[in-house]
């Protein structure tokens, strides 16, 4: 049996090419990529894409399905809001909930409640009161609401997170049912380097996952827009451009002379001509870019980063607790980041230091190694950055 193509790109560890690589094999993948953000995930690789001709795989998904970015240029200008951004992040930390539970009482609707509470799969119409007590909160982790001073002059604003709770417990009752177990039992506690949970495509259980994947993937779009909408409010301002796309997702698509799932996790779809936003750290211009036509793309799966991929874990940066509050042994030192932040007019609000810059690779860096096969068109400098605060856990980030 031929060994599967796999295309790497960029600086990456090799135990992430290992994940790749058993997870194309174990599917008869016609290919597979590893971006140059990429970096250890569970089982499949952050930054990873694996193209099935038979097969998809809630595992390779991840448990925050739908997780994306949005951004949205406005028609204000910069030197318009300046002078008023400590008080417009206060106000969007007020009225966007960050972390664990919702902290407004702002009314939340959307049609997509509506497809959830009347979904074909039954177990994900029991989740109904959850999504729609979690639609337009934006979690923890790298999970953020940011403003930026775009390269034309105007305010952008732009998001980056998926599916909450809804996408994690859809997941989590898959990965359970795929185990023989119920859509309600604990999912098996799977090593980082387990193997993928693959589920055929024809399959009655294969379809369910199809299903609820999409609609899970619908809802994080719809959390999205009802996020940035929210900061337009705040801003008063309206949208004049936008650009919206998941990176934890599978999409039907057509490589190398066959109909194939490709699964991105943490990975940016970049056909020719598609653009996507890919955000960089708390403290460096994010971009918009666009696909091109290079023939390296097709390499790739028309897949590109999702973001700048991290250097360390989140316990190397933070540290770890001790009893009694604080935390010892973090490569970083975060008074110290925001001190600099603040030096380069960036508002924080919440964050940590396992998001600090230094705790990821420079997203330029990244960007060259996928070469002719991307263009940017917009770079983004960050003036705004809220996240969730110091020491949140919240169960649904990716």
């Amino acid at each position: 049996m031929a060994q599967t193509p796999i295309t790497v790109r960029g600086d990456v560890d090799e135990r992430a090419v290992a994940q790749l690589r058993r997870c194309a094999e174990a599917g008869g993948a016609v290919a597979g990529v590893l971006c140059a953000d990429g970096h250890v995930g569970y089982s499949q690789p952050i930054g990873g894409a694996v193209a099935y001709p038979d097969h998809i795989s809630p595992s390779g998904v991840g448990y925050d399905i739908g997780c994306g970015n949005k951004a949205v240029r406005t028609e204000l200008r910069v030197d318009e809001v300046r002078a008023e951004l400590p008080r417009i992040m206060d106000t969007i930390v007020e009225r966007v909930s960050f972390g664990v539970g919702r902290h407004n009482d702002e009314p939340v609707d959307h049609p997509v409640l509506d497809r959830i509470a009347q979904t074909d799969f039954a177990p994900q119409r029991k989740l109904a009161g959850l999504a729609r007590k979690q639609l337009g909160t934006v979690g923890a982790g790298n999970h953020y609401v940011d403003l930026f001073a775009g390269d034309d002059g105007l305010v952008w604003v732009g998001v980056h997170f998926g599916s909450r709770g809804f996408g994690h417990r859809t997941a989590s009752g898959f990965l359970a049912l795929a185990a023989g177990r119920r859509f309600d039992d604990r999912a098996p506690d799977g090593a980082m380097d387990a193997p993928p949970v693959l589920l055929h495509v024809d399959s009655e259980l294969g379809q369910a996952y199809v299903g609820a994947m999409e609609l899970a993937g619908a809802y994080a779009y719809a959390g999205r827009d009802v996020v940035v909408d929210r900061v337009l409010d705040v801003l008063g301002a309206r949208a004049t451009y936008e650009v919206h796309n998941h990176h934890n997702f599978a999409w039907r698509e057509r490589h190398h002379g066959t109909d194939v799932w490709v699964v991105r996790k943490g990975c940016t779809p970049a056909f020719p001509g598609q653009e996507g936003f890919v955000g960089a750290t708390m403290g460096e211009p994010s971009v918009v870019l666009r696909g091109t036509d290079d023939p390296a793309g097709a390499e790739l799966l028309h897949s590109t980063v999702h973001g700048a991929g991290r250097v360390m874990s989140r316990r190397q940066a933070a540290g770890r607790r001790v009893k009694g509050g604080g935390r010892i042994g973090g490569l970083i030192d975060f008074p110290a980041v925001r001190r600099d932040l603040a030096g380069q007019g960036v508002e924080l609000r919440g964050g940590d230091a396992d998001e600090a810059p230094d705790a990821y690779k420079r997203l330029d860096a990244v960007l060259a190694a996928h070469g002719p096969t991307i263009e940017v068109l917009h770079r983004l400098t960050p003036i705004g950055v809220a996240m969730a605060g110091p020491d949140v856990r919240d169960p649904y980030k990716d």
